[in-house]
């Protein structure tokens, strides 16, 4: 053989079969920054000046690092619209399993993306309208988003249609629209985000009934949804809001406090803690099958307008494992609807509610047919008496104190059981983790 013809073969195999000779390409890392420019390299000292333009350059495995400061937004930005929505950034780039696309704040750094100027007529606003799958966005605040519609309406801050991604320690505020919404797409994460003051003050006489800081609306098939470690405070609407779900989201270790209320408590929209499912906008012959069975665990609902944790209509049951309600004007609301009809309002039926406390309420416990339910083990139907000397700390302000360094919530005595509650070790087994012979009733474990 000649050398000339053993090359052209040995090329040939490369060309065919590249995975048995070439090393894989390493992760790349792109950099945006407020004074960049997407006609830049995106590297540290030369970045990309928007987001949309580190997509652009990123591919699966690769991370683009957002320098701190604030991003001022502007119509011209618009990167694409889907139905009724203006998405300011549009990521629909997929990454790939266990190589996600990073869209993270640069250590140590703050980067704001600003709103408020962001105004097109006749148009729903997404800031964050994310289609792809497998993307990891951390660190990054969503302020001033606007709504122009006077009628029925709404607008989002981050809107997820993908599944496999993770949204860490974001920040929606301030703005006129709800804070993160699920629309669509399976095994989605929602770890340590806050959505706070939010209110539309445009829409229908300025109510802002559409205003949650949460929500979950996810169409067939769109299953393991979580937030878990969020807080959602001084929304116009719910703090989080499952209604017309076709499948089950879940809530863990969640915060949801003084929503449907202006900062100056005046009255605004519905006012729940965790509105938990309900169906009450469909005809029977539309109702998913199986009705979701929503799951709140280890939440806490302060000081709602409304509700602390509401079943709202549903017309199955849900689970409320391990949480706590104070100051609500109904703790615990359970109203259902007849599934024969879904009209017919009734107590609610197939609940399992254990081990969940409340204190204060206007009224503890509403609109439940306990003979239809799993709902024993609870502190409305204990031989126990709730007072304020089985608490730690009544101080609310403890509720918006920084988080941890990691994006956890902050450890506060705030409705942490006192030694010798008799609220202590009065809970059932249901599969949480416990100290002791038993587990506490509510969100907290004493002692820890």
């Amino acid at each position: 053989m000649s050398i000339d013809l053993f090359v052209f073969r040995r090329v040939l195999c490369l060309g065919l079969f590249p995975g048995f000779l070439l090393t894989p390409l390493a992760a790349k890392d792109y950099y945006v920054a407020p004074n960049g420019s997407d006609a830049a390299a995106g590297t540290e000292a030369a970045p990309f000046a928007t987001v949309q333009g580190g997509q652009q350059a990123a591919a699966p495995g690769d991370t683009v690092f957002i320098r701190g400061g604030t991003y001022r937004m502007a119509e011209a930005q618009i990167a694409g619209h889907v139905g009724p929505y203006a998405c300011v950034t549009l990521l629909d780039k997929s990454g790939a399993t266990g190589k996600p696309i990073n869209y993270w704040a640069y250590p140590g750094e703050h980067p704001v993306f600003d709103l408020s100027q962001v105004k097109p007529r006749g148009q729903r606003v997404t800031a964050f309208r994310v289609n792809g799958s497998s993307l990891h966005l951390r660190g990054l605040e969503g302020v001033g988003v606007q709504v122009t519609i006077a009628t029925h309406t709404q607008s989002i801050c981050f809107d997820n249609e993908g599944s496999d991604n993770v949204y860490e320690q974001l920040s929606m505020h301030d703005g006129m629209a709800i804070g993160l919404w699920i629309g669509a797409g399976s095994n989605n994460l929602v770890l340590n985000c806050d959505a706070y003051r939010n209110h539309d003050s445009v829409s229908e006489g300025g109510r802002g009934g559409n205003v949650d800081g949460f929500g979950f609306h996810g169409h067939t098939g769109s299953v393991h949804n979580v937030f878990r470690g969020c807080r959602a405070w001084f929304n116009s609407d719910d703090g989080f809001d499952f209604i017309n779900s076709d499948e089950a989201a879940r809530a863990e270790h969640c915060w949801a406090f003084y929503n449907g209320y202006s900062t100056d408590f005046a009255s605004l929209g519905d006012g729940n803690g965790f509105k938990s499912g309900g169906e009450a906008g469909r005809r029977v012959n539309q109702l998913p099958d199986p009705i979701p069975r929503h799951v709140v665990i280890d939440c806490v609902a302060v000081h709602n307008k409304a509700n602390g944790f509401y079943a709202n209509h549903h017309p199955g049951g849900i689970e409320w494992l391990n949480n706590t309600a104070y100051r609500n004007h109904i703790n615990f609301n359970l109203r259902g609807r007849d599934p024969k009809d879904n009209r017919t309002i009734i107590p609610g039926r197939g609940h399992r509610l254990k081990n969940n406390l409340g204190f204060a309420g206007g009224e503890e416990v509403a609109e439940i047919d306990a003979a239809a339910c799993d709902a024993g083990d609870n502190y409305f139907n204990l031989p126990v008496t709730i007072t304020a000397e089985d608490f730690l700390g009544l101080d609310e302000a403890d509720l918006v104190k920084p988080r941890k360094p990691g994006g956890s919530l902050p450890d506060v005595p705030f409705l942490h059981l006192a030694p010798g509650s008799g609220a202590i070790e009065r809970g059932v087994d249901v599969g949480l983790p416990f100290r002791g012979k038993a587990p506490d009733l509510g969100a907290f474990e004493s002692g820890g």
